[in-house]
């Protein structure tokens, strides 16, 4: 019965508990200043919003059963935000009347004060503080362990102590949120905003890489919120005008650079090579850690007398790690290293194998970045699944190598606390240390960072008093600069914060202990103390030497320091001079005529061997048409996977690999038992030397058996010429047509200038397409090696549709030589060039569709059948040249047709403007001919540029404010800007909607472009921009994006009577009879104005007086101008308007308003106060004559996507008007007022723009 009972109270507690939350939620926005009906709002978030929503997870005080019993007891959790439970998707909506929620505030008591958090009578709410903590969940990489799960338990256990009895914060109350950043500056940047809209935090921990940092530094330097981090060590970090509250704890890579610098003084080395891993900048990942520290270093040390090397360790073999360091050789002997522990362990594998260890002549060092080596007992150079001879090698190779680490504390104290972080690590957060990994320093200074924050907060209410310091917002930039320049003792040794707001840091030299294989620390650098060798310790040099080598070698790596004893170099040269002659002229006479005759074939050069070849496997699924599946082992597409300007599917249908350096592709040969003869290595000679920019490279052949025979040639990743052509979204037009065509011709007129005379096999499969898109040649020659590939059989598709391309003359000779002939690589040519032009095909013959066997079997017959040769149909309205050309390559008589030396003259003419072929090489052409002004054509194509140009610009002007269209167009990135005073215009049509149902779709959208071009061509004359159209809704604003004092409010006002009188001379087309009825509403006010959105960048306006505006129009009357007192203030100063009161209207969340009619304007100006229509229905009659312009549908003059919240008939309940699906709301706030600094906070989109925004307004690409 007890457990019955207990469990009924604590059903009603937790029901209780939801409601206070959702009560609280409401009551917080509400702001408890005003007991009027709050105006609903609605919070949409993007699709990201789920995965920050996921990730959250409040730390909050719970509320003990067994104090139930007395609530006075119960300690206060933190607060919660309310979920709308009948919110879809991720839409989180807060829409109770606050009426509503003060009843049932009063009604829950002491209760809800206890459970939410606000205190009830008799009880003071202890002051409280929210930390914000931004890492990753999962680590960038192996060797990084600055994750949540390992640095949460030390802010928690920061928190505890500052927070504790004896703490200095032991009076506040402290919160902790986060969110997963997961090292990316889109995903970080959004869960700052997320944490900062829901939690409103006092102080940010982390992140911790450094392109998230930079654009969060940025935001909290205008939220006014400090950001504490152990990331961030660049050096660009050091220049705080642009990040004012950023707090860095652990130095920055300059204070490493003073470290190596100091060392190398120690040693008397000048001479050093910096060797580290940068990412790919194809790759768009930015600079990698590596980078920036080198680069720190390198202006520490300030060098000129230096050799560099990067590359990315992803794409780096041990083949490159040679090369490499064989360069480095040649340069300098000390040797400074950065990138990943396995990277490193390569190149010291290297170095041992190019005797770079045992010498003692070199000496390398590892910057180890985020992690310590001083407590691992588990050696670096040890690796599980190596072999035990490779372990070996390594261990020796480690004797030449140094690290560089973070210095981590050896006391005691902080070997309790780390064990204690690692059981805390492993109970609650589900992460494991390795059994000797120590916990970095990385990860333990966030516990001082928290301290610092503790400590900075106790100063600044040792100087403003608890109740002014604590006063929320909480004065971020004040307490960042009071923990600037601050001295404690940290759980992580002496921290010591400098003026600029970074730690120094202090560094440690670890070298290998021979005996144990287990680095130890033999100096400490302190950053006020210098360089200190730990007694007892001495580094153990490799190659056995006790001291250590000099920088370089005794004769300079030249030898040009060292005086030459040699023979006069007269006398050596004399000397070799006449050993050549003698050897020369007695080889001259034994062996010229062999030489001549079989050095050439004997050489192989073309040879390669398996191993010299690393194959890259494609996927095994081959997908594509029936075409490019029955091909011969031609080059077919292939997709570069690093270059995507061919849209659709990447497809790969061969094998490719890396030879050499080179990306090569892999044809099998399907020969067994080959007789490597006399003529076929001539042919493989002659293959090899072949080189042209419009033939495929031969790079050789390798014909062991095992495990099969194959050659390499050039890859080209964009394809083939056929591919390209039937892929329909590729847009070609005549210049680039006329270019492919050129490219073919070329390569052809120079293959049959050769020893190989004739292709063969030329077809639109075999031209092959660069990275530079150049058309190249390829499969030709080495037919001895293709034919068995080509055995299909003679009833397959396949096998008739590979000779739509062949002449004649060739299908009429089943014995035909398989390396074909010069005239019928010309036939071939005209087939392709009709595929290029019509780009249906081989052989399109139009409606009557043929089988490829039926259409060999035409083309053999001749002209026996039609009187004519079949050929494929000629489209007549195409290029007249082009299709001549096209016919004289596919005439009957080989002889009537072309060679390839004419074809190239034919083509040069046709294509005279585009005479390199291709379109780099045309565009390298065009840019050296303007320059050296020598044809007039360069001149007309600049001025066609320049034309577009204008175009593209004049249509951007339209979409966009040319303010802000310039600073697009310039690359920057478009700040919010705050207008402090503008003028609103909405209207809509009254009975829209009956209109809309009794009419069909395009006769709405014929009565919208009609009213919208009247409207248009009215706007222009008056000083104001239009902001867009929804539905029947019109949108204009006057003073901005260019201000013009209050002149506004006059240019509006002039513009809705011109388009009132407009209206009444509007006629509907397909109801003449009936009267367009206008609802105009206008209201003056400050806005904020910016580009929203990264797909369809849109300009729009938020503030409360865009609602405010919508409201003067949704609760106006038909064919009148509904005014706000605001407005109508500013009217008075002209003193020309006619305006008359309205009274007291009700609006929704506005209460009750004192408005205005405006009738017109009593000047005698060219917009005067209109007379009643001749119905007498009142209002204001049209002052402009003439029937509205009509104009084409088209997307208004300015694209950019603006919401409202209007309602569309009446006072009665606001809707939100939706574009693309997509909601964005106006939200008006009680709460900015309060805010310090709301001006800076608005000017980049603050609370109350940033809460109807879906999309990011500032953002940097990952």
């Amino acid at each position: 019965m007890l457990k019955s009972k207990r469990a009924l109270v604590l059903s009603v507690i937790s029901l209780l508990g939801s409601l206070v939350s959702l009560v609280g939620s409401e009551y917080r926005s509400s702001g408890n200043e005003s007991n009027s009906k709050a105006e609903s709002s609605h919070y949409e978030y993007n699709r990201h919003s789920t995965f920050f929503n996921r990730s959250s997870n409040v730390i909050e005080q719970q509320i003990s059963p067994k104090s139930l019993k007395n609530l006075r007891h119960i300690k206060p959790s933190s607060p919660s935000f309310a979920l709308n439970a009948k919110t879809a998707g991720n839409q989180y909506a807060i829409d109770d009347d606050l009426n509503s929620t003060q009843a049932i505030y009063s009604s829950v008591g002491p209760l809800v004060a206890a459970l939410r958090g606000h205190p009830a009578a008799g009880h003071a709410e202890p002051p409280h503080v929210k930390f914000a903590i931004l890492l990753p969940e999962k680590p960038r990489n192996r060797r990084d362990v600055r994750i949540l799960s390992t640095i949460r338990p030390v802010i928690e256990m920061a928190t505890r102590v500052v927070t504790g009895p004896e703490g200095v914060l032991r009076n506040v109350r402290i919160e902790i949120d986060y969110r997963d950043t997961q090292c990316s500056s889109t995903y970080g940047a959004l869960g700052a905003f997320d944490i900062f809209l829901k939690r409103k935090p006092d102080v940010f921990f982390g992140p911790i890489c450094d392109y998230v940092i930079a654009p969060i530094a940025r935001y909290n330097s205008v939220w006014g919120i400090p950001i504490l981090t152990t990331g961030g060590l660049t050096d660009a970090f050091s220049i705080k005008p642009s990040y004012p509250t950023l707090t860095r704890m652990m130095g920055s890579y300059s204070d490493t650079g003073l470290a190596v610098r100091e060392i190398r003084r120690h040693f008397n080395w000048t001479v050093q090579a910096f060797i580290y891993h940068d990412n790919d900048e194809n790759k768009g990942k930015g600079h990698s850690d590596c980078s920036m520290a080198i680069s720190s270093i390198f202006r520490a040390l300030n060098t000129t007398d230096y050799f560099s090397h990067n590359f990315d360790e992803t794409e780096t073999s041990y083949k490159d790690y040679l090369q490499i360091l064989t360069k480095t050789k040649r340069k300098a002997r000390i040797v400074i290293m950065c990138a990943s522990p396995a990277t490193i362990r390569e190149i010291m594998l290297a170095a041992a194998e190019l005797n770079m260890v045992d010498s003692g002549e070199y000496v390398f060092f590892n910057i180890e970045i985020f992690s310590s080596m001083a407590a691992t007992k588990k050696p670096p150079w040890f690796v599980k699944n190596d072999t035990d001879e490779r372990n070996l090698k390594a261990k020796n190779a480690y004797t030449a190598l140094l690290q560089v680490v973070a210095r981590q504390p050896e006391d005691d104290e902080y070997r309790r606390f780390s064990e204690e972080v690692k059981q805390l690590t492993k109970a609650n957060f589900n992460y494991t240390y390795a059994e000797d990994e120590p916990v970095s320093t990385f990860v333990t200074a966030f516990y001082d960072a928290v301290l610092l924050y503790a400590y900075a907060l106790n100063d600044s209410i040792a100087l403003l008093g608890e109740e002014r310091a604590l006063q929320q917002p909480i004065n971020g930039t004040h307490l960042a600069h009071l923990m600037w320049g601050k001295s404690f003792k940290g759980i992580t040794g002496n921290v010591t914060i400098d003026a600029n707001g970074d730690r120094l840091s202090d560094y440690s030299l670890l070298d290998l202990n021979p005996n144990t294989g287990m680095f130890e620390i033999v100096a400490n650098y302190f950053h006020d103390g210098g360089l200190h060798f730990v007694e007892g310790k001495t580094i153990h040099w490799s190659g056995g030497r006790l001291t250590a080598p000099p920088d370089r070698p005794t004769c300079g790596f030249d030898g040009s320091l060292c005086p030459d004893k040699s023979l006069p170099g007269y006398a050596i040269l004399s000397l070799i001079l006449g050993v050549c002659v003698v050897c020369m002229a007695i080889a001259s006479i034994l062996g010229y005529r062999h030489y001549k005759l079989e050095a050439e074939i004997n050489s192989m050069t073309w040879k390669v061997h398996a191993n010299e070849v690393l194959s890259c496997n494609p996927s095994h699924g081959h997908r594509g048409s029936m075409l490019l599946m029955a091909k011969r082992g031609s080059q077919a597409t292939i997709y570069s996977e690093d270059l995507n300007s061919l849209p659709g599917d990447r497809q790969i249908y061969i094998q490719f690999g890396f030879y050499k350096g080179c990306k090569v592709a892999i044809k099998k040969i399907n020969i067994h038992n080959l007789n490597l003869n006399r003529t076929l290595m001539l042919e493989f000679k002659r293959m090899k030397d072949l080189q042209h920019d419009h033939l495929v490279r031969f790079y050789g052949a390798c014909l062991d058996p095992s495990p099969e025979p194959f050659i390499l040639t050039e890859y080209c990743p964009k394809g083939s010429l056929q591919d390209i052509l039937e892929n329909e979204t590729i847009k070609l037009d005549w210049m680039f047509k006329i270019s492919l065509m050129h490219d073919i011709v070329k390569g052809m007129a120079f293959l049959h200038s050769t020893e190989i005379h004739s292709h063969g096999a030329l077809k639109s499969s075999n031209c092959v397409v660069d990275s530079r898109f150049v058309l190249k040649v390829t499969d030709f020659g080495l037919h001895q090696l293709r034919r068995p590939t080509e055995e299909l059989d003679q009833e397959s598709y396949a096998y008739w549709k590979k000779l739509l391309w062949t002449a004649p003359e060739l299908l009429r000779d089943p014995h035909h030589d398989p390396a074909g002939t010069p005239k019928g690589d010309v036939y071939s040519f005209g087939i392709i060039v009709q595929e290029i032009v019509s780009r249906q095909g081989p052989f399109y013959i139009g409606d009557d569709e043929k089988s490829p066997k039926e259409i060999i079997k035409l083309v053999k017959n001749g002209p026996e059948s039609f009187g004519m040769p079949f050929r494929p149909r000629v489209d007549e309205t195409s290029y007249e040249d082009v299709n001549n050309l096209m016919v004289k390559c596919w005439a009957e008589d080989p002889l009537e047709r072309p060679d390839f030396n004419l074809l190239k003259t034919i083509i040069r003419k046709i294509n005279k403007e585009n005479e390199s072929g291709n379109i780099l090489d045309n565009l390298l052409q065009r840019m050296e001919q303007y320059a050296n002004n020598l044809e007039a054509l360069v001149e007309e194509r600049t001025q066609d540029y320049f034309e577009e140009k204008r175009k593209c610009e004049e249509l951007l002007y339209q979409l966009l404010p040319r303010s802000v269209a310039a600073q697009l167009i310039m690359g920057k990135s478009v700040i919010a800007e705050t207008y402090d005073q503008v003028t609103i215009y909405f209207s809509d049509i009254v009975g829209f909607t009956s209109i809309s149902a009794q009419s069909t779709p395009m006769q709405v959208v014929d009565l919208l472009n009609d009213l919208y071009t009247c409207f248009d061509s009215i706007v222009e004359n008056f000083d104001v921009y239009k902001v867009e159209t929804i539905g029947d809704a019109y949108m204009v604003v006057s003073g901005l994006p260019m201000r013009n004092g209050n002149l506004h409010a006059r240019e509006i006002s002039r513009m809705a009577l011109a388009l009132l009188a407009a209206v009444y001379k509007f006629s509907i087309r397909h109801r003449p009879n009936e009267q367009l009825r206008l609802r105009i509403g206008l209201h003056s006010g400050p806005c904020v104005a910016g580009v929203v959105g990264l797909k369809m960048p849109r300009y729009c306006l938020f503030g409360d007086t865009v609602n405010t505006a919508s409201r003067m129009e949704s609760n106006g009357e038909a064919l009148k101008i509904h005014v706000s007192s605001t407005t109508k203030q500013l009217l008075d100063t002209f003193g020309t308007f006619d305006v008359t009161e309205r009274g007291l209207v009700p609006m929704k969340g506005k209460g009750e308003m004192l408005t205005y009619w405006l009738n017109g304007e009593k000047t005698e100006s060219s917009f005067k106060s209109p007379a009643k229509p001749p119905d007498g229905s009142g209002g204001p009659v049209a002052l402009l004559n003439g029937v509205p312009p009509t104009g084409i549908l088209n997307n208004n003059n300015n694209s950019a996507m603006y919401s409202l919240n209007s309602a569309n008939g009446g006072s009665g309940g606001g809707t939100t008007k939706k574009l693309n699906n997509v909601s964005y709301n106006f939200i008006k706030s009680n709460s900015t007022k309060n805010l310090p600094n709301t001006k800076a906070r608005v000017s980049l989109g603050g609370e109350d723009t940033i809460r109807g925004v879906t999309q990011p307004l500032l953002t940097q690409i990952n």
